[in-house]
């Protein structure tokens, strides 16, 4: 987008012909200067709700901390963090939470939005890029397969690339349990029963076994692990996988042989990923992917679809429990002695892993006392949301950094008013791994602060002995140095090459070498240089309906409102709704009440004949009686640790 401050004051918003979304904007973006000046807007600290000075709140927060740490040891100090954030402060918070408060509990929302996929193309691939390949490849596939995501409503600059790709004659298959926009739009839609999405990748790819439309040799050449997979491939007849999903044999069939065809591109979002069986789903696809020989071949190949406006620099620069900036593992002594030197510390003081999202905030109150929050809103956004706002009442030190008072932020102890996207400078990474510039437009208004130089003052204020500068082109400089060699490597990305190039795709090694728009073209990053088939099975959701408790509960986005909404509710009124099959029995516009073994929600129904008469659909932007994930079910991917945010079992009740 392009900016323009106004004589009055206000910002005007404007469209800049750019690579990735090409001048597009979406509701959202046209309307997001309205929040600069909106009257909601925090303009000084809070204490307990009532105005305070800076320096009276960095008192009690420092002597807060230093009081728990002293009582309960380093790791009762915790940090939850947000994928909105810039790449500086992701680097400087996971940078804080080692280096300063020296505890292993940090973790960020980006675990409830696209860590299975992460996890899946890590194992699969060796790397974990959302795309690996320039976003213009989608308009030219020949076949495009879109698994659980709702483009044209959650992302519409990105939804013309699926328009071009129909026009110029593309064959489009959508994958939801709803007829989306997207999916209403797609030359086929498949509408699978909540939860089995890993069964249909199966069935699709013993289709593609069986009528020998394997790539052998791309298999022979490039893959390892493959006759495991076709093994456990061959347990999933289409008729059987009809039987588990509900589509119909003819369209598998059709599915298979049109991605088989040509050019054809595979995408997973969020409908795919927020299950507790996350991974081996997106790795079934993934699967199938590498059987077509995909990945890799010009106008082809896999990509996951990311949500949050940084959610891929958020998941590389050391947010994630486990994980050091450049995509380093925090338990690989190599990688401990690069940071410790960047740092200036002993490599032995950076902590351990900790704990993942969930598992995080359901310690708090017990062996977690504090939790500073930076660019989140759990009391909406956490499923089995009712437990977690209990949890966060619980601590002994609640601090909410944020823009306006989120839900999450008027139950906090201390809330520490910060600048808006407008007011300051950084960069941010895309779905395709291309590294942008963000530009400070105007200064923020008197009195409030940006999350980089909170940061550094908390730092200061406890005596961490590390320097942290509150700059933003000071900590980019020191991102580079410490991604130098990671797996996101952008030591040859600099601002001045972001601006000149229209972003800089990492990895980037070098200032004098070209950025990697496209991955996996003659080798993968792993340590065969090959890809890893990963056989998998499907199993059943966390929570089967049942006479108690018989439809399923699917929860997402809509068009005006992002995340847990407590920005653009605020310029975009919307209305929560619960969206069900006529055949349920209620009038459209009625109140209902929502209920599972975790909690309730009330709402107006929304009539739709075409979701399945078995599943209903709530909106989880919503706070209070229409919170959706008062819901939805705690229960957690094994190896992602991504709660089941997209189905669990409920029942419909009149009010």
């Amino acid at each position: 987008m392009t900016l323009r401050e106004l004589p009055s004051g206000k910002v005007e918003v404007g469209a800049r012909d750019f690579p990735t979304n090409r001048g597009g904007l979406c509701q959202k973006g046209w309307t997001s200067a309205e929040l600069l000046d909106h009257p909601d807007r925090l303009r000084t600290p809070l204490i307990n709700g009532e105005p305070a000075t800076w320096d009276e709140a960095y008192a009690l927060i420092v002597s807060k901390i230093v009081d728990i740490q002293s009582s309960h040891g380093r790791d009762a100090v915790a940090v939850f963090g947000g994928g909105g954030l810039t790449n500086e402060k992701c680097y400087q918070l996971g940078k804080f939470a080692r280096a300063a408060l020296r505890t292993r509990n940090i973790d960020y929302n980006g675990r409830f939005c696209m860590s299975s996929a992460a996890a899946a193309g890590n194992r699969s691939f060796g790397i974990d890029r959302g795309l690996p390949f320039p976003m213009a490849d989608i308009s030219t596939a020949d076949t495009l397969l879109v698994v659980g995501a709702n483009v044209a409503e959650t992302m519409p600059p990105f939804a013309r690339y699926l328009t071009e790709q129909r026009q110029d004659g593309g064959v489009q298959i959508v994958v939801d349990p709803r007829a989306t926009a997207t999916a209403r739009a797609g030359t086929l839609h498949l509408q699978p029963t909540p939860g089995t999405d890993l069964a249909l990748a199966l069935g699709l790819l013993h289709i593609v076994i069986a009528e020998g439309l394997v790539d052998q040799s791309y298999v022979d050449a490039r893959t390892t692990g493959w006759d495991q997979v076709r093994a456990s491939a061959s347990a999933y007849w289409p008729a059987r996988v009809e039987q588990i999903t509900g589509v119909p044999v003819s369209d598998l069939e059709f599915t298979a042989r049109s991605l088989a065809r040509g050019r054809s591109i595979i995408l997973t979002a969020r409908g795919a990923e927020q299950h507790s069986k996350g991974v081996d789903t997106v790795t079934a696809f993934i699967n199938l992917a590498l059987a077509l020989g995909l990945p890799g071949r010009p106008g082809s190949g896999y990509g996951c679809l990311t949500g949050q406006g940084n959610g891929q620099g958020g998941r590389e620069h050391g947010q994630k429990s486990d994980q050091l900036p450049g995509y380093r593992k925090i338990d690989d002594p190599v990688a401990r002695e690069h940071m410790a030197a960047i740092w200036g510390m002993d490599s032995g003081d950076i902590p351990g892993a900790g704990v993942s999202a969930y598992e995080l905030l359901d310690t708090l109150g017990t062996s977690t006392k504090a939790l500073l929050v930076f660019g989140s809103n759990p009391v909406v956004s956490a499923p089995n949301a009712g437990h977690v706002t209990q949890r966060l009442k619980s601590l002994d030190l609640l601090v909410v950094c944020d823009f306006v008072l989120s839900e999450t932020a008027a139950i906090a102890d201390v809330v520490l008013p910060v600048t808006q996207w407008a007011e300051e400078d950084g960069t941010m990474t895309n779905l395709e791994g291309r590294v942008l510039r963000r530009r400070a437009l105007r200064r923020p208004p008197p009195g409030i602060g940006t999350d980089l130089a909170v940061i550094a003052e908390l730092a200061s204020r406890l005596g961490s002995g590390v320097r942290f500068d509150s700059e933003p082109h000071t900590v980019f400089e020191e991102l580079r140095r410490a991604t130098a060699g990671g797996v996101a490597d952008y030591a040859g990305v600099t601002w001045e090459r972001v601006d000149a190039e229209d972003g800089v795709f990492w990895p980037c090694p070098a200032v004098d070498r070209a950025g990697t728009p496209r991955l996996f073209e003659s080798t993968f990053p792993t340590a065969s240089g090959r890809a890893n088939f990963v056989a998998v099975e499907h199993r059943p959701v966390a929570e089967e309906i049942s006479i108690e408790f018989p439809l399923y509960l699917t929860t997402g986005r809509v068009l005006a409102q992002y995340q847990s909404g407590a920005q653009t509710r605020r310029i975009l009124p919307g209305k929560v709704f619960v969206e069900l099959h006529p055949d349920l029995g209620f009038a459209e516009g009625e109140m209902v009440r929502v209920i599972s073994r975790r909690g309730s929600m009330d709402a107006p129904v929304r009539l739709s004949p075409t979701i399945r008469q078995d599943t209903i659909f709530a909106p989880f932007h919503y706070p209070g009686a229409g919170r959706a994930n008062s819901l939805t079910v705690d229960a957690l991917d094994p190896i992602s640790r991504m709660p089941e945010f997209k189905v669990c079992a409920v029942r419909v009740e009149r009010v």
